[in-house]
């Protein structure tokens, strides 16, 4: 099995150290940053299967990097936190985020988590999924509307995925997010900030009407008639 290879960004460096000899110690290869500059600039070369991502950084904080990275990149990315309600403001910006960790965290959790990332990240034998316009191959990350291409992150990937295999079926909410995420302290917010994302960006490629709520039952499939 090929090695993975994690992009580690924090300013301080003993967390970084932590999260390193953490990370190789169960076989990941790992890369560091200092700050947010340096940090997009090696995120940007693309060969990383997950950043850690600190929100406080120097230069330029994790948010802003997190926003300028997922221009063109779909890496999945965790963040890290030191005050709970700094991820609202992730959820706010809606930028895309796989999960994060709240500091101090433990280094076997946040191992943890990382792993069911990559596990979700990975991908599949699952043949693609046709709905109206819209096209699905998870097996190789790739999505077309009306032939099309359009770029998602992992996670959104894997909702729109999960409804599309039983696309005239109503998903619950908790159903979905134990499918999508595992569980864990995943909330609404999180689901719903992933599902605008999804939303917004198949509107703007011609498909407003792929994903429906059925208000007090769930989500399902929309005819994505364009």
């Amino acid at each position: 099995m090929t090695q993975t290879h994690l992009l580690v960004i924090d300013d301080d460096p003993h967390i970084r150290s932590v999260l390193r000899v953490a990370l190789q110690q169960v076989g990941h290869a790992v890369d560091e940053a200092g700050d947010g500059a340096e940090g997009l600039a090696k995120a940007r070369t693309g060969r990383y299967d997950l950043i850690v991502l600190d929100i406080g950084l120097p230069e330029m904080d994790g948010l802003a990097l997190c926003r300028a990275l997922r221009q063109s990149d779909d890496t999945p990315v965790l963040f890290l936190t030191a005050r709970q309600d700094e991820i609202d403001r992730v959820l706010g910006f809606e930028l895309g985020g796989d999960d994060y960790v709240t500091k101090p965290f433990s280094p076997r959790e946040l191992v943890a988590r990382i792993g069911a990332i990559l596990k979700r990240a990975r991908p599949v034998a699952r043949p693609g999924l046709a709905r109206g316009i819209l096209r699905l191959d998870p097996a190789r990350h790739l999505c077309e509307v009306a032939g099309v291409p359009l770029t998602l992150t992992a996670r959104e990937m894997e909702i729109l995925a999960h409804l599309m295999a039983r696309p005239d079926h109503v998903a619950a909410r908790p159903a979905l997010v134990d499918a999508v995420y595992g569980g864990g302290q995943i909330n609404d917010r999180t689901l719903d900030s992933h599902l605008r994302n999804l939303r917004a960006k198949l509107a703007a490629a011609g498909c407003a009407d792929a994903i429906e709520t059925v208000h007090g039952v769930g989500i399902r499939m929309g005819p994505c008639a364009g």
